[in-house]
């Protein structure tokens, strides 16, 4: 496996992301992400997963313009949602390509 690769599991499917970030810190906006999906998915019946992507997008897209608007932790939160949105549009063009439930291999972009 390359060093620079975690595998992670988000909304059900394994994604073996690559970058230079520490694998608990890609683990982690992960299971954010997943958490966020998860959440959207228990509380609308029969939503695609692209849906559910999309939802969790706004959601951590209104998160950061809020952040923004107080002020705090900007620089922190605005990397972690563009990390997270990246994730988000390749599994939206990987299932959007026929390829849902195979193995990625996503580069997250470095700081």
């Amino acid at each position: 496996m390359d060093p620079d690769a975690t595998t992670v599991k988000i909304f059900g499917q394994d994604y073996t992301v690559r970058g230079g970030d520490d694998p608990e810190y890609v683990a982690e906006i992960a299971a954010y992400l997943d958490e966020r999906m998860r959440e959207l998915a228990r509380s609308s019946s029969q939503v695609s997963s692209s849906r559910v992507a999309i939802l969790a997008a706004l959601n951590i897209t209104d998160e950061l313009f809020r952040a923004r608007r107080s002020g705090g932790g900007i620089e922190d939160l605005q990397e972690r949602t563009q990390r997270l949105l990246h994730t988000l549009e390749s599994t939206m063009a990987r299932e959007s390509a026929g390829q849902q439930g195979e193995t990625g291999g996503e580069n997250l972009p470095n700081s």
